[in-house]
């Protein structure tokens, strides 16, 4: 069987694990006051072209989110997201479990737009009876979405624009970030993204860490006693330096960046496949995650040997499927895929 579900099937790249086992048996300080913690947090600041940028690392995704979103709430506020949103749908309600609502927005493509969040904004402070409601205190989104759709850089600057004139704080989900800066489609860089946000995070666990996610607050106002949430929502790693040698052996000469480039390119070309043969896609994703719309009998047949994620019934007789490449996917299985394909095609 070869998986195509997700982009965490795998382990860890070979570097990772090497670097991991030279070193097990170093004596360093806990909780991320390391060496390597502090060497890789200067990668990311260089990468950003920002030596200002108070970085820390955090385990996974849901445990970042929860925290950051909680750290900056007010009791009484939410946060903004696509209806699609990881918080919304993939987080088992880790938000409102910390006391604040998520204010869900529809959108057919996985992208919340400045309109939409001025539309939540307006119809929250133009109601009578505001006081009685959750108030809108931050936004939320993913680059790239659960879609795998992308933002542009003039999407971006719109919302940052907006929030920064409504006093909304606008939070970055980087899960699989270097996916999105990777793609062929992409047309903003790290450091003009790091400009127009109050936080965002540089995901590792889906891009060839173990584990990690590296968090980089850039509005000050965030900064002061974020460790202290950290630690409160069980962050606050004891063997810290696991993280911080996990990305140093992945940004030191930009090999994170390279084996994104290199899903991205697989990915490419299982959508061309699928377009050829006349398959339609649910989402105009471009980037490592693609959504093929299939007659049931052929995704039958595929499925004999290669596993996806079900995403939606399209119709009676078709299905939407999510086929996701990783940094550890070879172009050999991409092949047995097109393969298939064509065999079950031509049946």
């Amino acid at each position: 069987m070869i998986r195509f579900e997700c982009d965490y099937a795998e382990g860890a790249h070979s570097r990772v694990l090497e670097r991991l086992t030279e070193t097990n048996l170093e004596q360093t300080a806990g909780y991320g006051e390391d060496p390597h913690c502090a060497r890789a947090r200067a990668y990311l600041r260089r990468l950003c072209q920002d030596d200002s940028l108070d970085v820390h690392f955090l385990v996974g995704g849901t445990q970042t989110n929860t925290t950051v979103i909680s750290a900056v709430l007010r009791p009484h506020q939410g946060v903004i997201a696509a209806e699609s949103g990881h918080v919304n749908v993939h987080e088992s309600g880790a938000i409102e479990a910390t006391g604040h609502k998520v204010l869900a927005v529809p959108s057919g493509d996985g992208k919340l737009t400045a309109q939409d969040v001025q539309g939540v904004y307006d119809g929250h402070w133009q109601d009578v009876n505001h006081e009685h409601m959750v108030q809108p205190g931050m936004v939320y989104i993913s680059q790239p979405t659960e879609n795998g759709t992308l933002y542009s850089l003039a999407e971006l600057t719109a919302l940052w624009e907006t929030c920064q004139a409504r006093g909304l704080f606008l939070y970055v989900d980087g899960a699989r970030l270097g996916y999105g800066l990777m793609s062929e489609a992409c047309d903003m860089t790290l450091p003009e993204l790091a400009r127009r946000c109050d936080a965002f995070y540089l995901g590792g666990t889906k891009q060839g860490l173990l584990f990690g996610e590296a968090l980089v607050l850039v509005n000050k106002a965030l900064r002061r006693d974020f460790r202290y949430h950290i630690k409160q929502h069980g962050g606050l790693l004891a063997k810290g330096r696991l993280l911080g040698v996990q990305f140093c052996a992945m940004l030191e000469d930009g090999l994170y960046f390279t084996l994104a480039r290199q899903a991205d390119e697989l990915a490419m070309a299982i959508r061309r496949a699928f377009a050829d043969r006349g398959y339609g896609m649910l989402f105009d994703s471009y980037t490592n995650q693609q959504y093929p719309i299939l007659p049931d009998g052929l995704l039958a047949e595929l499925e004999k040997e290669f596993a996806f994620s079900f995403w939606c019934k399209v119709d009676e007789s078709h299905s939407a499927v999510r086929i996701c490449t990783s940094w550890a996917t070879q172009p050999e299985a991409v092949r047995a895929l097109i393969d298939a394909l064509d065999r079950s095609h031509k049946a």
